[in-house]
């Protein structure tokens, strides 16, 4: 993932949402205007904790114009909230990056920072220090209680990062085979990485050898940034935003659903939109799937072998990554109002966004 934000529409953020409620179970429960500028990726709810993370990026001081308002410089920092009231409760300047992982035990907490992985406690909410992980570049992260180790996911390198979670040391890189999003771990030794090639697969990995043990291929789909797993049943849900043959074929946002053992396709789903992330609870037997257009997909399992979308629900424009609270089954999602966006330049290419709406950033807490 990208430290970037969506394009959002202002004053039109939430429309169509409680005609979206009303074909599935899930809704949005609470919002909380926090405010606060600069980008974002990940998002993370530390359940043990009872605290939700998010690193915001840096911003640079942006003059006033007769339309809009001054942009004061602000710098990196991790924002710190309570899970359950989504208050603020602390931030910690000079920590960045793009997601963030605990370690209960330890009471560690890392950040995919970059140059550099920064290390945190979680307790006193202040850095202790900052560890070199050499020509990676920080993106994805997963802390896995197997063996109390992080996993710091890489795009140019192609690989993850392995740290001590509770020593903070490098303990060596895992070769990936591909271009590294989320991953995911069953508990008992075997960790899954989505790739994000045009060519999608997922990887499994020995936590133990620390070796890549199968590369699963999802064929034709690919763009893939979300990725969950059914431990029980040794499932794994794929949200990629690329499939069939473009431009020849459009592409149609799919959820892969394929075995954790042999990597055996068992179906593939329609998502709403481009899926930024995706998260599996077990206690409802559903994998949720956030996209950059504001949805979020339900998808339920009904059976090890039969799925089905439950509920297409409307978030937030850019609501694009998404958590679980393991412990209450609320999911969390993040995004801000942008201004109308500026016209597409007439040589085309990436559509421009509009302007962000200061103190717009906004947490959503979903669940029944």
């Amino acid at each position: 993932m990208r430290q970037r934000c969506t394009l959002l529409v202002a004053f039109a953020v939430f429309a169509g949402t409680a005609a979206a409620q009303q074909d599935g179970p899930y809704k949005v429960l609470k919002t909380a205007r926090v405010g606060g500028e600069g980008g974002w990726d990940y998002i993370f709810a530390d359940s043990a904790g009872r605290r939700l993370y998010i690193p915001r990026g840096a911003t640079h001081e942006v003059a006033a114009t007769e339309t809009t308002p001054e942009v004061p410089a602000v710098a990196a920092r991790l924002t710190i909230f309570d899970l359950d009231t989504l208050k603020p409760i602390g931030e910690i300047t000079g920590v960045g990056g793009n997601g963030t992982a605990v370690d209960p035990e330890s009471g560690h907490g890392f950040t995919s920072d970059h140059p550099k992985v920064s290390i945190f406690d979680t307790k006193t909410m202040t850095l202790i220090k900052r560890i070199d992980v050499g020509a990676a570049r920080p993106d994805g992260i997963y802390f896995d209680p197997f063996n109390s180790r992080v996993y710091v996911f890489s795009h140019p390198t192609k690989d993850a990062t392995v740290i001590d979670a509770k020593a903070g040391t490098v303990l060596g890189t895992i070769d990936l085979g591909g271009v590294p999003e989320q991953g995911v771990g069953d508990g008992n030794g075997r960790l899954y990485v989505v790739m994000q090639d045009s060519i999608g697969s997922v990887t499994a990995v020995d936590v133990k050898t620390m070796k890549a043990v199968g590369h699963y291929s999802l064929i034709d789909k690919g763009g893939c940034n979300g990725l969950a797993l059914d431990v029980k049943n040794q499932v794994l849900f794929a949200a990629c935003r690329l499939s069939g043959n473009p431009p020849v074929q459009p592409p149609q946002p799919t959820m892969v659903i394929l075995s954790a053992t042999d990597g055996k396709i068992l179906a593939n789903l329609p998502l709403a939109g481009g899926s930024d992330g995706a998260v599996f609870n077990p206690k409802t037997m559903e994998a949720f799937s956030t996209q950059g257009n504001g949805t979020m997909t339900i998808v339920k399992e009904k059976s090890p072998t039969s799925f089905e979308v439950e509920q297409n629900l409307q978030t937030m424009s850019g609501a694009r990554t998404v958590t679980l609270d393991r412990q209450t089954g609320h999911l969390f999602t993040m995004s801000q109002e942008r201004g109308p966006a500026p016209p597409l330049p007439p040589s085309g290419g990436r559509a421009p966004q509009g302007t962000p709406v200061p103190g717009s950033f906004t947490i959503l807490m979903i669940g029944h």
